[in-house]
């Protein structure tokens, strides 16, 4: 079961282009081109969903570059159907957002301001200027991969990852700004740190940010502190590609 579509979706309404491939006899897997893509789809199937116009799915997945459904009666339906969608682009999301106390004292804040080719206190302000949006969650219970920040923002991963990165740590990668849910190695750009619970299972949901979410980091000191500079210790080990 393959469809394609009719063109990638582009200023305004449009058909995306994307592939569907089945995953057992209730799954349905669609990749497409780019992320942007996924949050068009992923806002339409919601859409749709809410409107009682998508067909019964237990759990709906967005990745980087994919889409999954879970519990679907008849997949093969679906991805016909998919082909002739119209997908508005992705729209800023009307809900209050998450706001995120954080302490920009991160070990890596003066290297993306070097990166960012401005001050320590610029970066701060444009981070904390800005509304982003979870596209998708993995790596660990509770991290969201957060998009908002434009692609001549985005920075490399470290070249040697830490073994050891902080609970509550916030760290920029690529195209995307993470929050560490837990204590783990990861190899993301440091630049603060927040006391907010990302996972909790007794909490309902458990996972404070979800796909979808608009999210805004506050800055939780009058001024900016300095960050700290203490050289972390190198890490052997290869970069993990999702941390």
């Amino acid at each position: 079961m393959t469809s394609q579509g009719a063109g990638a979706a582009a200023g305004g309404a449009g058909r995306p282009s994307l592939t569907t491939l089945p995953v057992g006899d209730h799954g349905l897997l669609i990749e497409l081109p780019t992320s942007r893509d996924v949050e068009a789809l992923h806002a339409e199937l919601l859409r749709r969903a809410a409107a009682g116009t998508l067909p019964a799915v237990r759990e709906m997945v967005p990745a980087a570059r994919t889409v999954y459904l879970d519990g679907l009666a008849d997949p093969c339906a679906l991805a016909a159907e998919l082909a002739g969608w119209r997908v508005p682009p992705p729209t800023t999301d009307d809900r209050p957002a998450v706001e995120l106390p954080v302490h920009y004292d991160g070990p890596d804040l003066a290297e993306v301001a070097a990166l960012w080719g401005m001050s320590a206190d610029e970066v701060v302000r444009l981070h904390s200027d800005t509304t982003f949006r979870v596209a998708f969650c993995g790596f660990a219970p509770g991290f969201g991969y957060l998009t908002g920040l434009p692609a001549h923002l985005h920075v490399p991963r470290r070249e040697n990852p830490r073994t050891r990165v902080p609970v509550g740590s916030v760290g920029l990668a690529g195209a995307y700004t993470g929050i560490y849910p837990r204590s783990s190695p990861g190899g993301w750009q440091l630049i603060g740190r927040t006391d907010a619970v990302l996972w909790d299972p007794r909490r309902e949901p458990a996972a404070l940010l979800a796909p979808g979410t608009p999210v805004r980091f506050v800055p939780a000191d009058a001024t900016v502190p300095a960050p700290r500079t203490a050289p972390s210790r190198p890490d052997r080990a290869p970069e993990e590609p999702a941390r």
